[in-house]
């Protein structure tokens, strides 16, 4: 997978956990290739890309994680991933996939999202659009969570 579909998507990442919900720290764990169904977390959200890039991009967060992110964003404490959280999570994760299609068309690609598809409940795998996807492990002050990015060009 190229770095330039990868780097857009970890740099919307990075600014959008900053700017909304003022997480400083994120670190890059050991990134891998995957040509099988991928594990999900216990909230996942997957937003479909279209145009110059097909495929889609799969954030797994863990119940911690989400719970602890909307918390951030509502003020409100949260106990449960229920219909708020996951609707809360899903809208960061097309606000950080809008960024992204954003940054990729800044490198000639000129590409969509679809609206987010969240899934509550640790699965035991996913399918992806693409037979390679990209596995990048993030860590954060407030947990830990991960981005699957199943790309091609078109």
């Amino acid at each position: 997978m190229k770095a330039e579909f990868v780097n857009p998507i970890y740099q919307a990442t990075n600014d959008v956990l900053k700017n909304m919900l003022d997480i400083e720290d994120i670190e890059r764990g050991e990134m891998s290739m995957n040509e099988e169904m991928v594990q999900g977390s216990d909230a996942n959200v997957t937003i479909g890309v279209t145009g110059n890039l097909s495929g889609s991009i799969l954030y797994s967060f863990s119940k911690e994680m989400a719970l602890e992110m909307v918390e951030i964003m509502s003020g409100m404490k949260m106990e449960e991933l229920d219909k708020f959280v996951s609707s809360a999570v899903g809208e960061i994760a097309n606000i950080i996939s809008g960024n992204a299609v954003t940054y990729l068309a800044n490198n000639g690609y000129e590409c969509d999202i679809v609206p987010p598809q969240v899934s509550i409940g640790r699965s035991k795998s996913l399918s992806m659009a693409n037979k390679k996807v990209l596995e990048v492990p993030l860590s954060t002050e407030v947990g830990d969570f991960t981005i699957n990015i199943s790309v091609e060009e078109k």
